[in-house]
């Protein structure tokens, strides 16, 4: 039998890399990124390699956004449409769910449970998944029209 901290200590590593990765990889690109020189503000300087300045005066069109090699035309602000959020909305609520559904699934088949807990934890799961069926069944029966 397992004690409490030992049973999330596989957790705790998971939240600290999943924390931790992205915190060092800003840290790391913020020490290790071509700075612009104090002296010169056309030249680029690295902490990396010293002695080496490149001179960016002339790229003028550093700035400028690309895109695919072609030049950007329009504004990059597009309205989308709520149906696509909700599409999407969708997508995450049952994927999320279903996730949830079938670890609990692996679990209570691995737990050795009798077969009427089985059966009783089946209808549970497939009472929660008939109901979220039947409000999404109602949204798209409105045309998938919502008003907020």
């Amino acid at each position: 039998m397992t004690s409490v901290p030992e049973a999330y200590l596989a957790v705790a590593v998971m939240a600290l890399v999943g924390i931790g990765f992205p915190v060092g990889s800003f840290i790391a690109a913020a020490v290790l990124r071509p700075r612009k020189s104090p002296n010169d503000p056309t030249k680029m300087r690295s902490w990396l390699l010293p002695g080496y300045e490149t001179d960016q005066s002339l790229y003028l069109r550093r700035d400028s956004t690309y895109e695919c090699g072609a030049e950007p035309v329009g504004d990059a602000h597009i309205n989308f449409h709520f149906q696509y959020y909700w599409y999407a909305i969708i997508f995450l609520v049952f994927d999320i769910a279903f996730m949830f559904l079938a670890f609990g699934g692996v679990i209570a088949i691995q737990d050795g449970m009798l077969d009427e807990e089985v059966i009783g934890a089946l209808a549970t799961l497939t009472a929660f998944i008939v109901l979220m069926g039947l409000g999404v069944w109602h949204v798209f029966r409105k045309r998938g029209r919502i008003y907020i």
